[in-house]
């Protein structure tokens, strides 16, 4: 279970009502699980910013949306600040979203930091990512070990208890 009390398995994979994983999974079906979260998340980004970004912002917010949903950002004044063009103002909005049943977590507060520490960067690499038109992860092939080593991931395959992590993805 995550903190939110929903189950997850493998690298953080949120378990859907249609899914079952009795006896776990194997850490390849791990890696595939992650790949496709990214990979959603990666899109809800492209789809829901409308300004450029540099490579550590779009990065903080895959992680965001990894984490929380599309649905959460979709729904942030940390969108509406960006989309407004205040870059600053919206990293700013990521440290907020660290509370689990409305108390500070301490997990979520060191997520919440790492992504900010993210969005300060220049990420992997120093072109901008331009919504709509691809990023260097939709561009390159997925690869689950580097973005769990990068992240500080650690999967439990075989169990579907939270998944815990030194830093955001």
């Amino acid at each position: 279970m995550d903190v939110a009390g929903c189950p997850t398995i493998g690298y953080g994979h949120r378990i859907l009502a249609s899914e079952t994983f009795l006896g776990g999974i194997q850490e390849t079906e791990a890696a595939a699980l992650l790949c496709a979260d990214v990979q959603v998340a990666e899109r809800a980004v492209e789809r829901l910013v409308r300004v450029a970004l540099t490579q550590g912002q779009f990065d903080a917010l895959v992680d965001f949306v990894f984490n929380l949903g599309a649905g959460r950002l979709a729904a942030s004044t940390l969108l509406r600040d960006l989309n407004a063009g205040e870059h600053d103002a919206a990293g700013e909005q990521l440290l907020h979203w660290d509370l689990a049943a409305g108390a500070v977590n301490a997990g979520l507060k060191t997520r919440r930091e790492a992504e900010f520490a993210l969005w300060g960067s220049a990420g992997r690499s120093q072109a901008a990512a331009v919504p709509g038109a691809g990023s260097s992860h939709s561009e390159l092939p997925c690869d689950p070990r580097a973005i769990a080593v990068e992240s500080g991931l650690r999967a439990d395959p075989t169990d579907s208890r939270k998944i815990s992590s030194k830093r955001a993805l």
